[in-house]
């Protein structure tokens, strides 16, 4: 009998340890800095803008001010398209071990007239190898003018609606919401936002990104 309670609380004592140690675990990781990977085009890559102006800029300091301990790298290249964003992730996501990866590409494609088959596909690819390497994944959905026509201009906003459905991810519907229809907050090429402009770009953003950091 004594050998037999002796064993059980032995069994009760280790499972005891074996729970604090994943509390423990579970708390370490909670509270590590996370790192947010934004991978984008001349609509992040702060385009004409002075450096450190730009919204991802303006989000390190919100998430600060929200007192998140992240980093934010903007590995985001003006001119940008799916198939490059495609082809640069890997290494960024061995270099930076990201816990979160922005999605902010496509509008290039459409520029370039190119199928929106293989744009869809190199979206679906990019968020396949973000949460292959343990990332969270925030799309950023864009829309055209319709001076691309009717069908291909819907179908594009769909894709977007499309692939966050599909994987169960966060989406901002569009990330131009607000500006693209004020000539005031572009810049002299009427294509680029200017800075007055970034904060709102943040603000389209932040209620999609919040929960993935944490925050209500």
């Amino acid at each position: 009998m004594a050998t037999f309670a002796a064993r059980t609380g032995l069994k009760a004592w280790l499972r005891l340890l074996a729970g604090i140690a994943l509390m423990l675990a579970a708390m370490s990781a909670y509270s590590a800095p996370k790192t947010l990977l934004v991978l984008g085009d001349s609509l992040s890559a702060e385009y004409g803008l002075a450096r450190g102006t730009g919204w991802t800029r303006l989000l390190e300091q919100r998430l600060q001010q929200h007192k998140v301990d992240a980093v934010v790298i903007n590995s985001s290249i003006s001119g940008d398209t799916t198939i490059g964003g495609k082809n640069r992730l890997p290494s960024l996501l061995e270099k930076n071990k990201p816990d979160i990866v922005v999605i902010e590409l496509g509008s290039n494609d459409a520029l370039r007239g190119l199928q929106l088959n293989t744009t869809q596909d190199n979206l679906q690819a990019m968020m396949d190898l973000a949460r292959q390497s343990k990332a969270k994944v925030l799309l950023v959905g864009m829309q055209i003018p319709p001076n691309y026509g009717a069908d291909y201009t819907r179908r594009f906003t769909d894709m977007f609606q499309r692939l966050a459905r599909q994987n169960k991810a966060p989406l901002v519907p569009f990330f131009m919401d607000g500006i693209a229809a004020n000539m005031e907050l572009f810049q002299a090429d009427r294509i680029h936002p200017n800075e007055q402009a970034q904060t709102m770009l943040l603000d389209n953003v932040w209620p999609h990104l919040k929960p993935l950091v944490g925050l209500k």
